[in-house]
Order: structure tokens, then C-alpha cells, then sequence
């Protein structure tokens, strides 16, 4: 009988996939479970996702909605009444005018970027980023073949790409640029008058401007805007899963130009057909006066969380040389302690029970000095981090 156990060398996974990295967040996520299922204690500062249940409106309406039988596909767009109540909170909330024909519902907002990678980026094409970033930017530019081109960004700007980087780096083949405000992993914004001039750059160029805007919301000191404001010609990435408490629900939407939504919606028909209908319904119920109060009541904790951890770590040893004003991270220089932060990680995982991520998850410049610590556990188990890790620095 013949052995297929072990494929033929002629069977592998493509060079596209071989060539995307790993998530490092889920490895350390993977072994602080472990540690937990041996009964260790574990303080959760690795992962992105905000530790506050769903609202309870938006888990009302989930529950009516599947008692109603909302179980059926929707539009590849989404359900219509959604996309009309995104276009009413950037009216009210940010004063910005968006037809919601030009609002597509997706599957988080890791399905509008790859649907908003696949439609303008092709074989060849470069998309310049931020480096450090989030991974799986450069990661669904790699998927659809393009080429992503991590620009190395310092505590100078704020981590953030800057017009003069886009003048810098910007090629013939330069397909278009990705910033994100506020930032994964440094918690830093872009200043309105920064976003218009990269706007300009980008415009100028005849070349796509995307912003990543899943954080918004989450924004402790300066104007919380949206790069809508600057014309209908940019692709905006949103998420229910930050601001608005949604992560399981995997629900998320793109603002495009609208030339370009008949092509987002022939793409969307073939990769997802359509986003989670009951999250869907759920989500209309995120808008509501009172859902929003209590949204922003969690985001004046994440604020306060902040306020103690940023000083903390400083006072540790940290570098923390620019203040995160937005999202709930804090980008470390851990220079002073390893120039291994991968193996820092792992370390101080295993003998002090604090989880956080290791810098090169988010890029190759600067990664061996970094780590990133989230904020998204209660301000008593940040303290007890703290703690934990004096100790084990001494």
C-alpha cells in the first residue's frame, strides 16, 4: 500500500503563501493559554482586542434578529439599512457627507483590506507602507502579488509616514500608500493637516490613498477626524471591532470611491458572498445615542489605562519616547534590556506569567529592540504587570 502521509515534493503550498510570515501575536497567545491550562496566571498584554463585553444594545438586536429569522444571505455590499446608518454617524459625528452606495459591509476590516488590496493592487505593483506596521498589510499586498515596501519610520514622526516619505520613496511603480491613524502597533495619529498634504503627494502622483481608520474613535488627545474629509476619491478601512466592542462578530466596512464599488462587489460575490447577516443587524444597533455614551465612557478607561502605564514603563526603563494618543497600545524600546525582544517575550512569559509582543510582528526596522504592550486588560491587572515585570528587570 502505497504511503501518503508525506506529500511528493511536487505537492507544496504556493511560493505566495510560503512567503507570508507568521502572526507572532497567536504564538504567544498559543503558549500563555498553555500556561493558563497548567494554572498559571497569566496578565494578557499581547493582544489587540478590547477586554469589555459587546454593548448590550447591539446584543439585543443580534438576539432579535436571529429570533427573526435573519439568517439568509445579503447583498455582497451588506444589508442596506447599515450602510445608511455608517453614512448617518459620519454625517453626525464627523460633519463629513458619504453616500452609502459608496459604503461596502465586509467581513471585518481584515476583509476590506484584502478586498480594497485586490482591487487596486495587481502583479508587480508597490504599496508603500509604515514600518513598523500592522502585519497583514504587507501581507495581502504580498497575497495579490504585489509588493510591499516597508518605509522605516522613527519616533521623529511620530511612527507615522509622512508626505516627504511618500516624495522620498514613492517609484513609477508605486500603486498607491497606506497609513493608518490611529497606528498598530504605536498608538499614534496623523495630524489632519499631515493626512491632507500625503493626500496631496498621493493625488498629485495619480496614485491610491488608503487609510486605515479601524481605531477610530479611540482617540485621547488631538482632533479625532476622518480622512473623508479630504475627497471622495480615498478608500477608507473601518472596523466594528475596536471602538465599537465587536471582535467575534467579524463585521467591518469600506468607503471607496464610487467608480470602484461595482468592482469591490464582484470581488466581495467571490470571496465571502456576503458579511455575517446577524452581525449585521447587530451592528445597526452600535449607532444608537446610548450605545455611543457608553462606548465613549470605555474610551475615557482606555485613556486612563494609558496615563498609567506610559509613565510605568518609563519609570522601568522602556524607551517610550512619543506619547500613544490613540488605539491601546504602547510601542516599547526594550533596548536597554535584550537586543532579542522575540526571545524578551518568551522569557518573561514563561517566568513572570505577562504576555506581550515581540517587534517583529510588525516589520524588520527597529523589530529586534521593540516590543508592543496593549492595554486592553483592567487597570488593576496592568498594575499587576507592572509589578511583575520590576521584578523580574531587577
Amino acid at each position: 500500500m502505497t504511503d501518503r502521509s508525506a506529500s511528493p515534493t511536487s505537492l507544496r503550498a504556493t511560493a505566495r503563501v510560503r512567503e507570508i510570515d507568521s502572526f507572532y501575536v497567536m504564538e504567544v497567545l498559543a503558549r500563555a493559554k498553555a500556561l493558563e491550562a497548567a494554572g498559571r496566571d497569566i496578565v494578557h498584554m499581547e493582544l489587540g482586542e478590547p477586554d469589555f463585553d459587546t454593548p448590550g444594545p447591539i446584543l439585543e438586536a443580534g438576539q432579535r434578529a436571529l429570533a427573526a429569522g435573519r439568517t439568509r444571505y445579503t447583498p455582497a455590499t451588506g444589508v442596506v439599512a447599515l450602510r445608511e446608518a455608517i453614512a448617518g454617524y459620519y454625517q453626525r459625528r464627523y460633519g463629513i457627507h458619504v453616500g452609502p452606495e459608496r459604503i461596502v459591509i465586509t467581513t471585518g476590516s481584515s476583509g476590506a483590506l484584502l478586498l480594497a488590496m485586490g482591487t487596486v493592487v495587481g502583479p508587480g505593483d508597490e504599496m508603500l507602507l509604515a514600518d513598523p506596521g500592522y502585519p497583514c498589510n504587507r501581507h495581502f499586498v504580498r497575497f495579490v502579488e504585489g509588493r510591499a515596501m516597508g518605509v522605516p519610520v522613527t519616533a521623529d514622526t511620530a511612527y507615522q509616514l509622512t508626505a516627504a516619505h511618500v516624495r522620498e520613496h514613492a517609484t513609477p511603480a508605486t500603486r498607491g500608500v497606506l497609513v493608518a491613524t490611529p497606528s498598530n502597533p504605536t498608538g499614534t495619529t496623523l495630524s489632519a493637516p499631515e493626512m491632507a498634504a500625503i493626500h496631496h503627494e498621493t493625488w498629485q502622483r495619480g496614485i491610491h490613498l488608503l487609510v486605515d481608520e479601524i481605531y477610530q474613535g479611540l482617540v485621547y488627545d488631538g482632533e479625532d477626524f476622518s480622512a473623508l474629509s479630504l475627497g471622495d476619491d480615498l478608500l477608507i478601512i473601518n472596523s466594528f471591532s475596536k471602538y465599537f466592542g465587536m471582535t467575534g462578530w467579524r463585521l467591518g466596512w469600506l468607503v471607496a470611491p464610487e467608480y470602484l464599488v461595482p468592482e469591490l462587489d464582484r470581488l466581495a460575490q467571490n470571496l465571502f458572498i456576503s458579511a455575517p447577516t446577524i452581525s449585521q443587524h447587530a451592528a445597526l444597533a452600535a449607532f444608537e445615542p446610548t450605545t455611543l455614551e457608553l462606548l465613549d465612557a470605555r474610551r475615557d478607561a482606555f485613556r486612563t489605562r494609558r496615563d498609567f502605564l506610559v509613565p510605568a514603563l518609563r519609570d522601568l526603563g522602556f524607551g517610550v519616547p512619543v506619547e500613544p494618543t490613540g488605539a491601546f497600545y504602547v510601542y516599547a524600546d526594550c533596548s536597554p534590556f535584550t537586543d532579542d525582544s522575540y526571545a524578551f517575550c518568551f522569557d518573561l512569559l514563561e517566568r513572570t506569567g505577562v504576555a506581550v509582543t515581540p517587534g517583529r510582528d510588525f516589520g524588520a526596522h527597529g523589530a529586534a529592540r521593540h516590543i508592543r504592550f496593549s492595554y486592553t486588560t483592567s487597570l488593576a491587572r496592568l498594575e499587576e504587570g507592572v509589578e511583575r515585570l520590576a521584578g523580574y528587570l531587577s
